[in-house]
């Protein structure tokens, strides 16, 4: 007879229910992002809200981009990770980098200044184009964590194997669906959000151009890691597949 396993204790419970409350504050803070971008269904937009002169509202707009890369730059990095773990267990290692990107994004969005000036203004149906680019933006980027897993890379597997008593194992290198087109899709759909749309401010045009710039530069520390952990395996994807723009022909 299989022996059951034994109850969590309440330091895994306690895991778990962190795990769990950190991933529904991130999908009430995604929601809002949908709307703050699209400037519809939320109380302030990327185009709405207090106002200040320009050099004012550009200063404290980088400062909160600077603020959000630096986060998510250091505390993904392998020797953050290793000296972060012997102050938080290491099942919530990866809800407590959440838990920290999610409050800095909702920072973002409640202190962010709006720059009126207008780069584009596009009449239909161009517009209706950008706004469908939008939406595929996003079912990319969403489709692009479920590729891997999703579980995973919101801390809620690490939780869970925890209080099951299971060691954790990373998943394994995959390639599939979107990543046999491009290396990095979830980057995709997250650009084409920044870019997709019909009225461009200068506020707009600023999230786009500096966030774009930090997915850059972000994939470059990623994959240093990637083939620091995966070798010839990931060096062999790289020199195949693009990072972010699908080719037209396989």
């Amino acid at each position: 007879m299989t022996a059951r396993p034994r109850p969590a204790s309440r330091t895994e419970a306690v895991i778990v229910g962190y795990a769990v409350t950190v991933y529904l504050l991130f999908l009430a803070v995604l929601g809002y992002s949908a709307g703050f971008f699209a400037d519809a269904g939320v109380p302030k937009g990327i185009d709405q809200g207090p106002r200040a002169a320009w050099p004012a509202a550009a200063a404290i707009d980088v400062a909160l981009l600077a603020l959000f890369a630096v986060q998510h730059t250091v505390m993904a990095r392998p020797w953050f990770k290793r000296a972060w773990t012997r102050v938080v267990p290491a099942p919530a290692e990866r809800s407590t980098f959440v838990l920290a990107a999610t409050l800095a994004l909702a920072l973002l969005f409640w202190l962010w200044r709006p720059i009126a000036a207008t780069a584009w203004r596009l009449p239909e149906p161009a517009a209706g184009g950008l706004w469908a680019g939008y939406a595929a933006g996003w079912l990319v980027a969403l489709s692009a964590t479920c590729l891997i897993s999703h579980s995973d890379l919101f801390g809620l597997r690490q939780a869970w194997l925890h209080a099951r008593r299971q060691p954790y194992r990373a998943p394994p290198f995959t390639e599939r669906g979107l990543y046999r087109r491009v290396r990095h899709p979830l980057m995709t759909g997250f650009v084409l959000v920044f870019w997709s749309a019909p009225t461009m401010t200068a506020g707009h045009l600023l999230f786009a151009i500096s966030a774009t710039g930090y997915i850059l530069a972000g994939i470059a520390f990623e994959e240093h890691d990637l083939v620091q952990n995966l070798g010839a395996t990931y060096t062999a994807y790289r020199a195949r597949v693009p990072a972010l723009i699908p080719r037209l022909r396989p």
